[in-house]
């Protein structure tokens, strides 16, 4: 069939699967029906706000990060996971808890079902290391160089350089000074 037979087709039922097709093809279309534009008007397809990612929040996730706090977890995560210094996911989180490693475990507050991810807290608590939950799970993975989203991470600062132990450090003490508040 010629490529006419569809634009035709499409102009007759404006929301049909057919004209998305075309829609991309000039990225000023508007569709009829909606009004939308085709590209998003600028803006990056699936890119959310903090606040867009709050609303999935689980309601046990406390103490939850604020939004700059969650950047500066988020680059710290990015740096160790470059020196491998993570543990990714529920079970080497745990694992390494179970041994006595020591870090910062940051959890995932939009995981669901809560089931998973609910006793991390208790044993964070039991081994006295310090835990916030992060808004995101897409994100959390991302900083932690993983293409999969990410419940748990476990960072630790051994074989670290000054800078990153100061950093480490002064996570610590936001964190803390989050789950008193």
């Amino acid at each position: 069939m010629d490529p006419s037979y569809f634009f035709s087709f499409a102009t007759y039922l404006p929301c049909h699967p057919f004209t998305t097709i075309l829609q991309l093809k000039s990225s000023r279309r508007v569709c009829s029906r909606t009004g939308n534009m085709s590209d998003d008007e600028g803006t990056k397809k699936g890119a959310k706000s903090y606040e867009d990612r709050l609303k999935a929040v689980s309601i046990i996730s406390k103490p939850l990060a604020g939004k700059k706090l969650t950047k500066k977890l988020y680059k710290l995560v990015k740096k160790a996971s470059s020196a491998k210094n993570v543990k990714r996911g529920v079970k080497e989180v745990v694992k390494g808890l179970k041994k006595g490693e020591k870090g910062i475990c940051l959890i995932a507050g939009d995981i669901y079902p809560v089931d998973v991810i609910s006793h991390l807290a208790v044993l964070c608590e039991e081994k006295d290391t310090p835990y916030i939950y992060v808004p995101s799970k897409h994100d959390l993975g991302s900083a932690a160089a993983v293409k999969r989203p990410t419940s748990c991470v476990l960072v630790s600062n051994k074989d670290a350089g000054k800078e990153e132990k100061e950093t480490y450090a002064k996570m610590v003490l936001e964190i803390k000074e989050a789950s008193t508040a």
